[in-house]
């Protein structure tokens, strides 16, 4: 039975299962120590929310799990990079779903070029020869 959503933000059944397998192990300590109160796809669901809406973690809606939990887990997932694997797994997600590589074979990175003062001294600039300018040095 599908899962009814709340909210526009709220995961599918689908990209919960994608997202779900990415998430850490609750933390076993050693002595046991106490279950986790709310269920995972509600706090991602949050989190989700505080993302798209933009509000404050405090203006979470009161059908979501305390903020402050809420904000606990976000930031533990977020030193442990976990937004950073899950967007490369939906990424190659997609990609296979297109029939392409699941991997991405080049990259693209754009720039700025910033002039350089003419306080800057000559050994410091360089020359982005596709805009004709010279630059401060750093900039490309």
């Amino acid at each position: 039975m599908a899962r009814v959503q709340r909210y526009p933000s709220d995961l599918s059944d689908a990209e919960w299962a994608v997202v779900e397998p990415l998430l850490p192990a609750p933390s076993a300590h050693p002595r046991g120590g106490r279950p986790e109160k709310h269920a995972r796809r509600d706090i991602v669901d949050a989190i989700m929310y505080v993302v798209r809406s933009g509000c404050a973690w405090r203006q979470l809606p009161v059908d979501f799990p305390p903020w402050e939990t809420v904000y606990w887990y976000f930031t533990r997932w977020e030193q442990q990079k976990l937004t950073f694997r899950m967007v490369d797994a939906l990424r190659a997600q997609v990609r296979a779903g297109e029939g392409r590589d699941p991997e991405p074979s080049a990259g693209l990175m754009d720039s700025q070029s910033v002039k350089g003062a003419d306080t800057v001294g000559v050994e410091t600039r360089g020359h982005d020869a596709g805009k004709k300018t010279t630059v401060a040095s750093g900039s490309s």
